[in-house]
C-alpha cells in the first residue's frame, strides 16, 4: 500500500525568522522548510539531494550583490536558478523584554554584516559607543539577544526574528534608505519548470569567461547581445581567483530562454574563446507584503 508522497524539502538561509525564511515562505506553501546556518550550507544540501530547492539571497538594492552566493555558484555549486523572489527589507532593533526600559544605554549591537551596513547612520548617531558583533544572519542576532538576557545589548533584524524570539521592538524602520529589497533565488540541481503562481516576468542568467584579457573582449561579448537587440539588466564582474586581472562575469538578461537568440549568444561567444554557462531561465515573483506584526506570524 503506497502512503502519500514526502513533501519537497527546501532549504534556506536561517535560523528561523531571516529575510530569506520569508522569502522562501512567499513562495513555498506546501513545502517542508529547513533552515541552514550558512549559504554554502544551503546549495550543499541540493547538490547532496537533502532537499530539492534552496533559498538564498544574491542581491540587496543598498549593499549590492551577495558576493558569496555568485562566488560559490561558480566555483563550487554550479546549481540552477529556477526562480527569483524580491522582498522588502524593514530593519527593527529589537531587545530582550528585560531590556525594554534601559535599551538607549546598550553597549553592543549584533546583526548580519548587511543589516548593519543598512543601518549605518541611526547606529552611528543614536550608538555611537555600542560595539558592532556581526552574526550569520538577523534571525541569528534575535536568537543571540533572546539566550542572552544579561547582556545589555540590542539586534537589528526584522519583525519575523522578534516574534519568533520574543523580542521587544523598540525602534522600526532603522535602515537608512526606504526603497530597500533584496533578491533571492531558488536553486535546484536541474532546470525545472518552476510556477508559484502569478510573475512579473522571466529572466536568463548566464556565467561567462572571456579567454585572456585583452583589449575588446568585454565590448565583443556585449556586442553579441546589443546587435540581437537583448536587453541586459545587470552585468557583473567576480574575480575567477585564479591571478590578478582575470574576472568572469555575470549577466542578466529579461527574456526566457529561446530556441534562437540566446542559442546564438552562446555560440558566438563559444567561437571567440569564452567560457558560458546559462544557469537559469526562471520566473521572478516581486512580493509587496511582509510580515508587519507578531499577530501575523501564527
Amino acid at each position: 500500500m503506497e502512503g502519500n508522497p514526502l513533501p519537497e524539502k527546501v532549504a534556506y538561509l536561517g535560523p528561523q525568522g531571516t529575510f530569506t525564511e520569508m522569502a522562501a515562505k512567499a513562495v513555498f506553501k506546501k513545502e517542508e522548510l529547513t533552515p541552514y546556518p550558512t549559504i554554502p550550507n544551503c546549495m550543499e544540501a541540493v547538490n547532496k539531494e537533502e532537499a530539492q530547492y534552496a533559498v538564498v539571497p544574491i542581491e540587496n538594492a543598498i549593499e549590492g550583490s551577495v558576493n558569496l552566493t555568485m562566488d560559490y555558484l561558480y566555483h563550487k555549486e554550479l546549481l540552477t536558478i529556477v526562480g527569483e523572489v524580491t522582498i522588502p527589507i524593514s530593519q527593527h532593533l529589537m531587545v530582550h523584554p528585560n531590556r525594554q526600559d534601559t535599551w538607549k544605554d546598550i553597549d553592543v549591537v549584533y546583526s548580519h554584516p548587511q543589516a548593519i551596513a543598512q543601518s549605518h547612520h541611526f547606529l552611528k548617531e543614536n550608538f555611537p559607543k555600542a560595539k558592532i558583533s556581526y552574526t550569520n544572519s538577523t534571525a541569528a542576532a534575535a536568537e543571540w539577544i533572546k539566550s542572552h538576557p544579561e547582556e545589555n545589548a540590542a539586534a537589528v533584524g526584522n519583525t519575523l526574528a522578534g516574534c519568533k524570539y520574543g523580542l521587544s521592538i523598540v525602534e522600526q524602520d532603522v535602515h537608512d534608505y526606504q526603497n530597500n529589497h533584496t533578491r533571492f533565488v531558488i536553486l535546484s540541481q536541474k532546470p525545472t519548470d518552476f510556477q508559484a503562481g502569478p510573475h512579473e516576468r522571466y529572466k536568463t542568467t548566464l556565467m561567462i569567461t572571456l579567454p585572456s584579457d585583452y583589449p575588446g573582449a568585454l565590448h565583443q561579448v556585449l556586442s553579441a547581445f546589443m546587435w540581437r537587440k537583448i536587453n541586459m539588466s545587470k552585468i557583473e564582474s567576480r574575480p575567477t581567483k585564479t591571478g590578478l586581472g582575470n574576472y568572469f562575469f555575470i549577466i542578466d538578461v529579461d527574456m526566457k530562454m529561446d530556441d534562437v537568440l540566446l542559442p546564438g549568444v552562446k555560440s558566438e561567444l563559444e567561437a571567440l574563446g569564452c567560457q558560458v554557462n546559462i544557469i537559469g531561465s526562471y520566473p521572478c515573483y516581486v512580493v509587496k507584503d511582509v510580515l508587519k506584526s507578531c499577530g501575523s506570524a501564527v
